[in-house]
């Protein structure tokens, strides 16, 4: 299962680091924020990625995957016959 999450505002951070902390992956889709906000979210995210151990990805240019650690390895990679 992985969360997808929409802030509206800041104070929705607690529900990023609730489920990011509970080894659930996090989708944070920051598209609906102002810059300055956004990067508040990028800084929160990036401080409890690395303290916890785990891995970040920009998905687009607001959209990002927080994988708690253990879970990196498990997305599944697609690669190219030739």
């Amino acid at each position: 299962m992985v969360k997808t999450l929409r802030p509206q505002n800041y104070n929705e951070a607690i529900y990023v680091g609730h489920f990011f902390r509970t080894g659930v992956p996090v989708v944070m889709d920051l598209t609906g924020l102002p810059d300055d906000e956004a990067k508040q979210f990028v800084d929160f995210a990036a401080g409890l990625v690395f303290g916890r151990g785990g891995d970040m990805d920009r998905l687009s240019p607001k959209v990002f995957l927080l994988m708690p650690r253990g879970l990196g390895n498990r997305v599944p990679v697609v690669e190219e016959v030739p």
